[in-house]
């Protein structure tokens, strides 16, 4: 059996790729699984650099293909941020998902509305020989004052999708699994690792 190790330490990531990669025929590990433990530091200009880095990290350790994401939420009325520095937005130490939707809301006050926004997600394979592999995903909406829904994490309970009239918190998780960011991103990455698993 073809082992695929899902390169993070977010629960809520791991949840994710593990419901839109099941169908691939391999058994998926995590970091924890294989008591992995790495830092990588999430250092590159772009989505592409850091998912890269993180794969390429975790399939050296590891020896096993990997994949990994970067994703952020990019909101035009603060010219794209917080952009790459979604997960690290707050100053406060030890900031949670609540902290940084608090932020990004205090940010935005006296800017006009609708506060229209996106979600970028970059996805890297990497396999043991050094073969590194791309593919994007991106979800259009806008932010909201008001939290709703508990499906999500991050920015998800203030991400407002207008055609669906909802956030991305309140979708369900099999929803979720065809609309997000991540999962267009995986979707569009999994002809690449069906080939590389053969």
């Amino acid at each position: 059996m073809i082992h695929l190790l899902i390169a993070t330490e977010n629960q809520g990531k791991v949840k994710e790729f593990q419901a839109l990669l099941d169908d691939l025929g391999v058994e998926l590990v995590t970091p924890k699984s294989l008591g992995l433990e790495l830092k990588v530091v999430e250092d590159g200009a772009t989505y592409q650099e850091n998912a890269g880095k993180k794969a390429i990290a975790y399939s050296r350790a590891s020896q096993l293909i990997s994949i990994a994401d970067d994703s952020g939420l990019e909101v035009e009325a603060l010219d794209g941020a917080p952009g790459l520095y979604s997960a690290r937005y707050s100053p406060l130490p030890g900031a949670t998902d609540a902290d940084r939707r608090a932020l990004l809301l205090q940010n935005l006050q006296g800017k006009p509305q609708p506060w229209t926004a996106h979600f970028h997600a970059t996805v890297a394979i990497a396999t043991p020989h050094g073969s590194l592999y791309f593919a994007d995903g991106q979800v259009y909406g806008e932010i909201i004052t008001e939290e709703r829904g508990n499906n999500g994490f991050g920015y998800d309970p203030i991400f407002f999708i207008p055609e669906l009239g909802r956030t991305t918190a309140e979708l369900s998780m099999e929803e979720k699994n065809r609309l997000s960011h991540r999962a267009l991103a995986v979707q569009n990455a999994k002809p690449i690792l069906r080939q590389i698993i053969g």
